[in-house]
């Protein structure tokens, strides 16, 4: 008989005492099912058994005494009973204690076989376990340090997860969470649980980041670790990329807790470092990678990087068959590891700054560098407003522009260069020249110009900054400075979206790699719109060095067609709006139209972006953008409508705030026979609404006063902006990016200052009206200990639940550094409890082991610039929302034209006045009338639907946080 790896050791042989045949069968099956022992059928008989698993040996001998047998029961009886308040072993002369490193698996075995049981210091975090055998003896297993604590090896039949001791025989330093199940109420609905048929066995899934650094790696690996720790298989990081696969061993491929990846989300660069490796594009390199992994117990990998490393990755998956094969008949693995890993499955997440795999809209990191690439154009603006200079700024991008075209968009950039859409030499000297002469013409004090570090002209020939240098001073003669922000651009910590991108499809990989069988394609999780998807990693890979293949060819046209439909929107949308009113407009005469925009509600991020990218786009189509300033009331009041030039919307799409003057009131609140009555005088042809719900309101109002008010029968768009993003028809709104960032970075710096002072949780006041969005995405990128929203409310069980827990991770904490927690609070989640009063009566139930203090971001979560998502999802949003206005002139005429017999019920007439929103993958206009009546909670101003659910679980679930039912 062989013996595996045991789980518990110390005590290398004792005996126990059953005193009947149904308590010999009991106690035989307590030790064989609790500490995983063994029967040695040729030691036992009918009158004992020898129980082992090759270090301790226990005999369990039958004497049989009715006398004893009923002290015994009279005991366990007496021990049961004193289960929650006393000590068991102050009520016996001894214990008989082992040794372990698996003590969560122990601790999930008695709540399997519902064994009663003590744990201390806590059940949450336990050092040591008791248990009441059928003999009545107390029975422990500890983990403390000084255990000599050796992995289990589960057997087929085994509750206990999968682990091995390391390669050179020594026993593991890495203690591992096993099932966090146990911890929290869960359900099958929960989004990031597998389907219960594809978990038969428990996987031991290896996470590794490759090829270049990436803002939000570290989310992501943490979302990767802790998923795979909750649904109870093993973690395990792979160190410095594919290196740590070559070089093996405890210290590269290591196995991680829960804890090992505290605070990681706030963290820049790869803390499991990545690196290149010419070794692992050997076949011999490939060998001991695979060799490696099997001897670490690991049979699924997750790889997050860029093509390449990506591409390395389902290579070492398809050759894995014949790697193992080697490996067996070279006598480097056994014939039972190679039965046992017959297969590799393995996932992508793709972390890139260059934003350059096909299939994907985000990479993660992508817009953390964009985030810096528009800190820094923003600064050197100033800087050239103060001399009239000329900036030429170089970012990264290799093969790919993105980068510099949604920098250009942002930061409203003279001119680009980016290489899937090159020009040639001359031609790229005139375009620039031209559009750099007629902006400062225009007054423009300021030039701009982006290049990709991978700009070519048409012939393939590199374009540097200095080239574009000197054509700026040698033909116009302008004070020009080149400025590369080279890795600057990878430096600093995630920002929210990145956070979150990252976690959300870290839970997804964790997802797919349970999921997966042996015929399944290696997956790469991927965003389309506002939805995470699974995409076949080969495909995606291909399309993406197709790219690199067609520019190489010259066959410009084709790289442009192998990018995503977003990327050639947004190219056209910058060049659209870049020439404003300076070239000839595309539109005839006829078809030329007026369009107002007006802001309602409170400021956002992104309405100036909005409203210049309008204007800009209407100028270059061949409309009249008119601004209505201060909203309904300024209309109502003081006749405030302007129309808008490019010249005094000069670095609007950059500003914070709202240029145009927003305010709450809605047409009925001011007037709607006068706004009516300045409509028909300005004889406007269509409307952009921006603003949150008080802009949904209004649309809807006059939606219904077209049966009065002709003058409202014209095409009418809402564009979502606000923080709160509680507008229904969309799962983004413009500012709720910009707000996240904000109170992300209020949060980091408050978390950091409770962890300076040990012991102390901060509860963070959070705005968002009756919407729980932005206090629950916070808590996800932030990591906070729990958020409280309007949609659940605080419910005493629920609060005490949460204290309860926060006692327990300070206790567990150890005087560990960086150890600071955080709570967040919607400010309409309680009526009767504002921030202040929650962190009292937290502090007050902490009984001194801890305090909380309340923390108050304000409307700094309105105010400061937008972020680079806001601004460019501003532009694409007000550039559809001028389409959705010109795509719907004939049904507004026909139906006008019919005059008394207007029908404002009817369905293509009513469907003029939509709002613009994002709905997983797809970006969408859906009929206000549709919304109001159907899909919205009116007296809560909410949407019916919560969109953001599945982000609540998750966020739940990655801190382990108890949910009270």
């Amino acid at each position: 008989m062989t013996i595996n790896t045991p789980l518990v050791n110390g005590t290398s042989y004792c005996t126990v005492t059953a005193y009947s045949n149904d308590s010999f069968e009991k106690t035989v099956e307590f030790y064989t099912r609790f500490l995983e022992l063994e029967q040695l059928a040729e030691f036992s008989n009918k009158e004992a058994a020898i129980l082992s698993n090759g270090i301790i040996s226990i005999k369990v001998s039958l004497s049989v005494d009715a006398a004893k047998q009923s002290a015994v029961e009279e005991q366990i009886k007496q021990l049961e009973s004193v289960t929650k308040t006393k000590d068991w072993r102050s009520q016996v002369s001894q214990t008989l204690v082992f040794n372990t490193s698996d003590i969560f698996s122990l601790q999930d075995a008695l709540s399997t076989l519902e064994y009663p049981s003590q744990s201390y210091p806590s059940s949450i975090n336990p050092m040591e376990l008791y248990t009441i055998d059928p003999l009545g003896n107390i029975i422990g297993v500890t983990s403390t340090k000084n255990a000599v604590s050796i992995k289990p090896t589960k057997s087929s039949n085994s509750p206990v997860s999968v682990s091995s001791t390391n390669t050179d025989g020594s026993l593991s330093k890495n203690h591992s969470f096993t099932d966090l199940s146990y911890r929290m109420k869960t359900t099958d609905a929960y989004p990031s649980l597998p389907n219960k048929t594809t978990t038969a066995g428990k996987k031991s899934i290896a996470v590794m980041t490759s090829g270049g650094d990436a803002q939000g790696m570290n989310s992501n690996v943490r979302a990767i670790v802790r998923s795979t720790l909750f649904k109870g298989c093993r973690s395990f990081v792979v160190m410095e990329g594919y290196e740590g696969l070559v070089k093996g061993g405890p210290e590269y491929i290591k196995e991680v807790s829960w804890e090992d990846v505290r605070g990681w989300s706030t963290e820049g660069g790869t803390n499991i470092g990545t690196a290149r490796c010419l070794e692992f594009r050997q076949r011999e390199g490939r060998l001991l990678g695979a060799q490696h992994l099997i001897e670490a117990g690991v049979d699924a990998l997750i790889v997050c990087g860029g093509d390449g490393s990506l591409t390395g990755a389902d290579l070492f998956r398809s050759e894995w068959p014949s790697l193992i094969k080697e490996l067996v008949d070279t006598n480097r693995i056994s014939q039972e590891q190679f039965q046992r890993y017959q297969h590799l499955n393995i996932c992508g997440t793709v972390g890139s700054i260059d934003n350059d795999m096909s299939t994907t809209d985000a990479t993660i990191g992508a817009y953390s560098a964009l985030d810096r690439i528009c800190t820094a154009i923003d600064y050197v603006e100033a800087t050239a407003n103060s001399h009239s200079r000329a900036f030429v700024v170089e970012v990264m991008g290799r093969n790919c522009g993105w980068l510099a075209l949604l920098a250009g968009i942002a930061t409203s950039a003279d001119y680009i260069f980016i290489p899937e859409k090159p020009a040639t030499s001359s031609e790229w000297q005139d375009q620039m020249c031209d559009i750099v002469a007629k902006h400062r013409a225009r007054g423009k004090r300021t030039t701009i110009v982006i290049v990709a570090e991978g700009a070519i002209s048409a012939d393939l020939t590199p374009i540097s900054p200095a080239d574009v240098h000197k054509v700026l001073v040698d033909r116009l003669g302008l004070d020009t400075r080149i400025t590369t922000l080279g890795h600057v651009q990878r430096g600093g910590t995630a920002v929210a979206y990145d956070r979150m991108l990252a976690t959300l499809q870290g839970v997804e990989a964790v997802n797919a790699v349970l999921e997966s069988n042996p015929d399944t394609p290696s997956p790469l999780i991927a965003i389309n719109e506002n939805k995470i998807v699974r995409k076949p990693l080969v495909e995606s890979v291909r399309l993406t060095k197709s790219v690199a293949e067609a520019i190489q060819a010259k066959d410009f046209k084709k790289a442009m067609s192998l990018r995503d439909t977003e990327f050639v929107e947004h190219l056209n949308n910058f060049m659209a709006i870049n020439s404003a009113d300076h070239n000839e407009a595309l539109l005839p005469a006829d078809k030329r139209l007026k369009i107002a925009i007006v802001n309602v509600g409170a400021p956002a991020g992104g309405i100036n972006s909005a409203v210049y990218s309008m204007a800009t786009y209407c100028m270059s189509q061949g409309h009249k953008p008119y601004a209505i300033y201060n909203g309904w009331s300024g209309l109502a009041r003081h006749e405030s409508v302007r129309s808008l030039k490019w010249e005094d919307m000069i670095g609007w799409q950059s500003r914070g705030g709202s240029e145009l003057g927003t305010n709450r009131a809605t047409p009925k609140d001011a007037d709607m026979g006068m706004i009516a009555y300045y409509f028909q005088k300005y004889q406007f042809d269509g409307l952009v609404i921006v603003g949150g719900f008080e802009a949904f309101e209004s649309l809807h109002q006059l939606e219904r006063a077209r049966d009065s008010y002709p003058a409202f029968r014209i095409p009418m768009v809402l564009i979502p902006a606000t923080l709160s993003n509680n507008v229904p028809g969309t799962e983004y709104s413009l500012g709720s990016d910009t707000a996240l960032n904000a109170l992300m970075e209020y949060c980091d710096v408050v978390k950091q200052s409770a962890a300076s002072t040990r012991g102390r949780a901060f509860v963070v006041d959070v705005q968002g009206g009756n919407s729980g969005y932005l206090a629950t995405c916070a808590s996800l990128v932030v990591g906070a200990h729990a958020s409280y929203v309007p949609e659940e409310g605080i419910s005493l069980e629920q609060l005490s639940q949460d204290i309860e827990n926060l006692a327990e991770a300070f206790d567990r904490s150890e005087g560990r550094n960086g150890f600071g927690k955080l709570i967040l609070k919607s400010t309409n989640a309680s009526n009767a409890l504002t921030a202040e009063d929650l962190a009292r009566v937290i502090t007050a139930e902490a009984k001194g082991q801890f305090d909380a203090k309340a923390a108050y971001p304000g409307h700094v979560q309105q105010g400061g610039l937008p972020s680079p998502i806001d601004r460019t999802r501003a532009t694409r949003f007000a550039i559809r929302a001028v389409d959705f206005i010109e795509n719907q002139q004939d049904t507004i005429r026909s139906a006008r034209e019919a005059n008394d017999d207007f029908t404002a019920d009817d369905k293509a007439v009513s469907g003029t006045a939509a709002v613009l929103g994002v709905k997983g993958s797809h970006v969408v206009y859906t009929s206000i009338r549709q919304l109001y009546d159907y899909e919205t909670e009116i007296s809560k101003r909410m949407p019916k639907v919560i969109h953001w659910e599945q982000i609540r679980a998750i966020a739940d679930h990655l801190v382990g946080r108890k949910r009270v039912d």
